[in-house]
């Protein structure tokens, strides 16, 4: 039979596909034979041909790989294959099939060691490695790395043993193989070393660093390999490396600079410092590592002469220079703002004055990759010298220089809103400027072209009413694009910046959409396979989608059923991720329009967003030791057992695996999509929900940080869909569903919050988590220990010990970089809603603890978003909670307050004014006694006061306290300065506060009112009918203008005869409208 059996194997060698299909028929015939494992082994021990042992060490693994399949096997048969198979190894001389082999000996020792059943594997490996000859040493450590990559975790018990062993291989300086051989085991053994063990890592950490320097020479990509164990370390294991850290930090730099080395292993070294910095960035400040890191990576990106696509977001850079500017906006985002900005602008500066188009060009890639990490700080301190600096950038005569100055522009123009809005006048005639002359350069300078409409796009889309004056020029040029230009690259950036000025221009984008229209028909109906063509197509639908969000429902509604027929036309025949993508995107627009009535396409589209939620496309599985596997047929079909469980480790050879990025995105805008479907179009989604829901819950534990979030947002919203719908239904049935959504997706939020390594996705899941609670309320609550379980995570955000943090206690507290600050203040932003929902006695013991935390970013050297955030958190947990929690702060918090009236930043002011108002009416009667001096310190700083939302609310806190205590109140001094800071400019939510204190004084009759009534009707006629005010005040101030008119008829016609006729159409309005019913503006 082993004769007949090596024909078989000895068929597949054959140069003919018609012989191999056969032969691998027989082969899954004889591999049902029992015999066929004994017969696999004599033909392993026996064969000549190099290949087939190695097909037959392939198959024996297949017989034995599951720990039931070796437990089923006789006695006799186990002990005759562990009594040869190392024997077979050491005399196997081609590679392929003794690495067969050993793969073969690791799933013995997975099986075998935690029963202690093959101590000949042991001694044999201690012998050899041990052993004089450096062959045989080299051998020992062969078998043992396969073993450690097989079976690390079986190896626990013999840890120490195996550690001092391994220790001893490191130390062998004539067989360099050997040492390699040992990090390699190391950093297998790495995640599973407990505190008995630690020291024993920690004691070979230079010697590991002695030998990654000697592979440097002879062997890159092994020293590659090798630079992984501290990859590992500062995963699993950071205190280990932390002694060693100058020096491990010192080489990787030392190897990052060298341009003799390989492009690998010098991004491999950067990517070593990266993650330092991501993780242990405190560690890196203490060490003073800042300075080295940027004087190393600065001429790392000045050398690159080759321009790069420095707008595209690449998954992973291979270059130097690519990946250097990667490792410094790491650097922005998680160190300091204003330490960072202080070691790079003298380096920035230097490059700028470089004659070298290189060096300046890496001026303004270090400048645009900065901000997003540094935004508070550069907006605050900077945001005019850094935007003069770039604009100058964009006349340099070196294109590649431009191009990058432009890259800045865009990457200021989304990370540095809404202050860098202000300079429009100054940028948008510039960049015009350039768009135009990118064209007439489009063949000499391409990537010009692609730059300036990057960042003319940018800079756009959160311009808001500020695009106004630029629209037709910017919309001329932009269609013109669309009819003449003979490429598709700049139609292309055309279509998408066009959906930018929709973003910005809204409403305003009507006299421009009929001409859209006509000029995106020819690509959303296109059936052309041609690249360039389906990318416009795709951009189109992008924009498509922006355009039935912001032109307003009456003008795109028309369009909406058509757009949806068309989107499912092409899902049904698509296969382009990217473009069934953005028609999951068309559809969640459209949505927003259709409601309800989109219950008729609700299957079809919930159909394709599931499957693609589903779906394994553009997966790609990677094995370990791939370029030793059997090519020639699939071992994963030779498995005898077809029943066993699946609860053995059946993928100890999987190493990873990949997803293509269009596959990704696709999965993460589905699950987005598909959240606000549910939101938007509710009852009508309800048939689709347990299916949504269900696989969303399974997108959250995807390893893609796109993905989870898209999930956590899906989640949040399907459970206010569920909600909106029990409100309206009052069903028993729904709001069972909704308590067990809850149940099932708060848990997954918390312990997201705890163990998420990424801080955007704990953010998400902070946010859903207010979002719930301020939308659905006590149900989320009602759960068991939710209500602590929610408090506790908060406060270990604020105390900096969720896993996503750096959590080094020692440290300065100055240390927190802006991305830190985010995660607080969406914690933040929890307090008050949970304050609200619990009551104010019942959430002062909580908020005691948080009282503390808040104080310390009010300090001198705290930044302008530190303060703000504080001073704005701490008011609406008093606005929420009432006396109960203002009074028993208010000593503590009213000089706080007060003296951060005083503080430069005019954001800062406003909160700390509108705090002040707040303190006012709920600090009890202990604030009563200050109403005096807070009238002072509000009029002193209304004299001086050039701000107009810190005006707004002066007016709103002084309102606050005139109708709270008017008898402490010199109403008739104070209600004229009221009416002089009416209509408020810019806080608009303040109406609420102010029309509560006037309505109050006209009807309880105070005298004072009445000679501002005529101010007052003024001042209606600019909200009422706008989104200045809420649907309850609008109601509150027609029946006002009713009253007026009804008791002071000559007065009232007299304030109508002054207005403009618009303003006196308003009140004409008012008369005539039932209250609860909308106004006309």
């Amino acid at each position: 039979m082993a004769a007949s059996l090596e024909q078989i194997l000895a068929r597949l060698l054959e140069p003919d596909n018609d012989v191999i299909q056969k032969a691998t028929l027989e082969l899954k015939e004889a591999f049902k034979d029992p015999a066929t494992l004994q017969n696999l082994c004599h033909i392993l021990g026996t064969s000549t041909q190099p290949q087939i042992r190695q097909y037959a060490a392939v198959l024996i693994r297949r017989k034995i790989h599951k720990s039931k399949q070796w437990a089923a096997l006789d006695n006799t048969i186990k002990d005759s294959i562990r009594g040869n198979i190392l024997q077979l190894l050491v005399q196997e001389d081609n590679k392929s099939a003794r690495s067969a082999i050993a793969q073969i000996v690791g799933v013995i020792a997975r099986h075998d060691t935690p029963t202690n059943q093959w101590p000949a594997l042991f001694d044999f490996l201690v012998s050899y490695i041990k052993d004089e000859d450096p062959a045989k040493r080299e051998t020992g450590m062969f078998v043992l790395s396969t073993v450690t990559s097989i079976a690390s975790e079986q190896m626990k018990p013999h840890m120490v043993s195996l550690l001092n062993l391994l220790a001893l291989a490191l130390n062998d300086t004539v067989n360099i193989e050997v040492a390699y051989l040992s990090i390699k085991c190391m950093t297998d053994l790495v995640f599973y070393i407990g505190d008995d063990e630690m020291t024993h890592i920690q004691n070979v950490v230079p010697r590991v660093l002695e030998v990654v320097q000697s592979l440097a020479a002879v062997d890159e990509e092994k020293a590659c390999v090798a630079l992984e164990f501290f990859d590992e370390l500062l995963e699993s294991e950071v205190a280990i490396i932390v002694p060693h850290l100058k020096t491990l930090v010192q080489y990787c730099l030392q190897i990052a600079s060298s341009k003799d080395l390989t492009d690998p292993l010098r991004v491999k070294a950067m990517s070593f410092v990266s993650s330092l910095i991501r993780l242990k960035k405190k560690t890196v400040l203490k060490h003073h590592l800042v300075d080295p890191i940027l004087q190393t990576l600065f001429p790392i990106i000045c050398d690159d002469e080759e321009e790069e696509d420095d707008d595209e977001e690449e998954v992973e850079s291979h270059r130097p220079s690519q990946f250097a500017v990667q490792v410094i906006d790491t650097m922005a985002l998680h160190l300091p703002a204003e330490k960072f900005i202080k070691k790079v602008t003298p380096m920035v500066d230097t490059c700028l004055k470089s004659s070298e188009a290189s060096h300046r060009r890496a001026a303004y890639l270090v400048l645009a990759v900065i901000v997003e990490g540094c935004a508070d700080y550069v907006m605050n301190k900077l945001l005019s010298q850094m935007l003069q600096t770039v604009c100058q950038g964009l006349n340099d005569p070196a294109s590649m220089v431009r191009n990058s100055a432009l890259f800045a522009v865009g990457q200021f123009s989304e990370h540095l809103q809404p202050c860098i809005s202000n300079y429009a006048s100054e940028l948008l005639p510039l960049l015009f400027q350039y768009l135009n002359k990118s064209m007439e350069e489009v063949e000499k300078n391409p990537k010009g072209v692609v730059k300036s409409h990057y960042a003319l796009e940018m800079f756009c889309e959160n311009l808001g009413v500020g695009i106004l004056p630029y629209l037709p020029s910017l919309m001329e040029y932009l269609l013109s694009v669309l009819r003449n230009s003979p490429l598709y690259k700049p139609k292309e950036l055309a279509i998408s910046a066009i959906g930018a000025a929709a973003n910005a221009a809204g409403v305003e984008m009507r006299p421009y959409f009929k001409d859209i229209l006509d000029l995106f028909k020819a690509y959303l109906t296109t059936s052309s396979e041609e690249e360039e063509v389906k990318k416009l197509q795709v951009a189109a639908i992008d924009t498509l989608s922006v355009l039935a969000r912001s032109i307003g429902e009456e003008t795109f509604r028309p369009l909406s059923r058509e757009c949806t027929e068309l989107g499912l036309n092409l899902l049904e025949t698509s296969t382009d991720p990217d473009l069934r993508r953005c028609v999951y995107g068309l559809f969640a627009a459209i949505s927003i329009i259709l409601k309800t009535e989109m219950a008729e396409y609700l299957e079809r589209i919930t159909k394709f967003m599931v499957s693609a939620m589903k779906s394994t496309e553009g997966v790609k599985a990677h094995f370990k030791d791939e370029s030793d596997t059997v090519t020639i047929f699939n071992e994963d079909e030779f498995n005898d057992d077809e029943n066993l469980d699946a609860d053995d480790e059946d993928d100890y050879k999987l190493e990873g695996i990949s997803v293509e990025n269009a596959y990704l995105d696709e999965k993460e805008d589905a699950c987005c999509a598909l959240g606000e479907l549910a939101l938007n179009t509710g009852v009508a989604f309800l048939p689709y929900m347990q299916t949504a829901y269900t696989e969303s819950m399974e997108m959250v534990e995807y390893p893609a940080v796109g993905i989870k979030k898209g999930a956590f947002q899906a989640l949040c919203q399907f459970c206010l869909c569920v909600h909106e719908a029990q409100k309206q239904s009052q069903s028993n049935e729904a709001a069972e569903v909704l308590n067990t959504m809850i149940q099932g997706i708060v848990p997954k939020y918390l312990e997201a919050i705890k163990t998420e390594l990424d801080r955007t996705v704990v953010m998400t899941a902070v946010d859903s988590i207010q979002e719930m609670l301020d939308k659905i309320g006590q149900p989320v609550l009602a759960i068991t220990g939710a209500t602590d379980a929610i408090l506790t995570a908060m406060k270990e955000i604020f105390t900096h010990k969720v896993a996503c943090q750096d959590q080094e206690e020692d440290a300065e507290e100055d240390m927190e970089a802006e991305y830190d600050s985010m995660l607080i203040e969406s914690a933040g932003d929890v307090l008050p809603v949970i304050a609200r929902l619990m009551g104010g006695e019942n959430f002062l013991p909580f908020f005691t603890s948080f009282v503390t935390d808040l104080l310390k970013r009010l300090k001198e050297t705290s930044s302008t978003s530190e303060k703000s955030f504080a001073v704005g958190t701490l008011a609406e947990v008093i606005e929420a909670c009432g006396s109960p929690v203002g009074s028993a702060f208010t000593n503590t918090l009213y000089p706080v307050f007060t003296r951060m009236t005083k503080d430069e930043d005019e954001e800062v002011r406003s909160n700390a004014v509108f705090a002040l108002g707040v303190l006012a009416v709920n600090g009890g009667d202990g604030m009563i006694s200050h109403y005096t001096d807070i009238l002072k310190t509000l009029f002193a700083l209304m004299n001086a006061e050039p701000n107009p939302r810190v005006l707004d609310n002066v007016c709103a806190a002084v309102c606050r306290m005139m109708w709270h205590s008017p008898s402490h109140v010199p109403v008739p001094q104070v209600l004229p300065v009221v009416m002089q800071l009416l209509p408020l400019k810019e806080d608009f939510e303040e109406y609420v506060t102010v029309f509560t204190c006037l309505m109050k004084f006209y009807g309880d009759n105070v005298p004072e009112i009445v000679p501002f009534i005529p101010k007052i009707l003024s001042v209606v006629t600019v909200v009422v009918g706008t989104d200045k005010i809420k649907p309850e005040t609008q109601s509150v101030l027609v029946q006002f203008v009713q009253n007026v008119r009804e008791k002071f008829p000559a007065e009232f016609d007299q304030v109508r005869s002054g207005l403009e006729p618009a303003q006196a159409a308003v009140l004409d309005n008012c008369l005539t409208m039932n209250p609860g019913a909308p106004v006309a503006s």
